[in-house]
């Protein structure tokens, strides 16, 4: 029996969380999961993002499906806070994740509640990582996966989603392309689609990084928060998870949260665009093109809850192009030593863009999140 219940982002439908559950029947946006409060002490003892099961779609008796993803590192770097001009710098690195990016933490959550719900299999679009992860995750619960990519997805990403033996499906287009043929098939298969956002648990998979860098920094957050963003799944569940600490007093009543900034490419920055348009909703990206493929999503189904969130911290969003892109991926894999996909470098190229237009400075402590290892990059950025 689920302990959860689901709640619509945009309208006021409820759901029981026992059943299985996709966008909102009412008005087709994003459902979000929500929990009765959870006690600190309830944290476990295994060293996996399931450290947090209390506040996890997680029934009792139930056992996570689990490549040992979550609970990476977090690394200061006093040298990039110089160079970009921030007080403090850390780099929360997702890239030594299974698979190599922080989609496991969210195909964790999700292939979960699909096992215990009884899926007869799962299906994904993807820019590259997301098709990487759902295939680990459904070989290990011993589900089968179709995954739609684009052409364009880096090779090496698709190497890893055919060594799975996921059924893979090359689409010409972009995403969103994929994801209508993604969508197509599991209407007409009956599998379940884990799509970002068209189901609730990927989310809670991506909160764990709030919980984590919570912990992480001994109970107190930074000032600035950049994650690059193409769905959105990671600034939307890491901004939850510090509502839910709050809520339920793992932090002070006072906590003050960090200002969410969100990182995209030049030639694919809907979210950035809206933003700057004061806008409350994005229009799509008519010609997505970047070398970051994790940011080539022109028509985000998040949004309205990307932007909410942009609002409720005073937050950002920072359009990059890809040569500045690369060089800041290199200059932050030189560095520090992380072998950092081209989105890290992107999260790390809003700060200094941010820094130079005055809206972060020396009194900032900022953290970075690079979503990726550079090396599924690697035939794509060839230095």
């Amino acid at each position: 029996m689920a302990t959860w219940t689901l709640r619509c982002s945009a309208c006021d439908y409820l759901a029981a969380g026992d059943a299985p559950a996709g966008v909102c029947p009412s008005c087709g946006q994003p459902l979000l999961v929500d929990y009765p409060p959870v006690a600190s002490h309830t944290l476990g003892a295994r060293w996996d993002l399931w450290r947090y099961a209390a506040a996890l779609p997680l029934a009792q008796g139930e056992s996570p499906v689990s490549l040992g993803e979550g609970l990476t590192p977090l690394t200061e770097s006093p040298a990039l806070a110089r160079q970009v001009g921030v007080g403090r710098l850390w780099i929360k690195d997702e890239g030594r994740n299974p698979i190599g990016s922080f989609k496991a933490r969210g195909m964790s959550a999700a292939v979960t509640r699909a096992r215990a719900l009884g899926a007869r299999g799962v299906v994904v679009p993807t820019a590259g990582n997301a098709g990487a992860a759902v295939a680990a995750y459904a070989a290990a619960a011993g589900l089968p996966a179709r995954v739609y990519a684009p052409r364009t997805t880096p090779p090496v990403i698709l190497g890893i989603v055919r060594a799975l033996n996921a059924d893979l499906h090359l689409v010409d287009g972009h995403i969103g392309d994929a994801g209508r043929e993604a969508r197509a098939f599991a209407a007409e298969s009956g599998w379940t689609d884990l799509s970002t956002l068209r189901e609730p648990y990927r989310v809670e998979g991506m909160k764990t990084m709030g919980y984590e860098l919570v912990e992480q920094l001994g109970g107190r957050l930074p000032t600035a928060l950049v994650y690059p963003t193409g769905g959105g799944e990671g600034t939307i569940g890491i901004w939850k998870a510090f509502g839910e600490l709050r809520a339920w007093g793992w932090l002070p009543p006072d906590a003050q949260f960090p200002r969410m900034i969100v990182a995209q490419a030049a030639g694919c920055a809907p979210i950035a665009r809206a933003w700057a348009a004061g806008h409350d909703r994005a229009e799509p990206w008519a010609d997505p093109v970047t070398y970051a493929s994790g940011l080539r999503v022109p028509g985000p189904l998040g949004d309205r809850l990307l932007l909410r969130v942009l609002r409720a911290s005073a937050g950002d969003a920072v359009a990059i192009d890809d040569g500045v892109m690369r060089g800041a991926t290199a200059a932050l894999a030189a560095v520090t030593g992380i072998d950092a996909a081209p989105e890290g470098g992107c999260a790390l190229a809003a700060v200094d863009a941010l820094v130079r237009r005055g809206r972060l400075g020396t009194s900032d402590e900022v953290v970075v999140f690079n979503t990726g290892s550079g090396a599924s990059y690697r035939d794509e950025r060839g230095a």
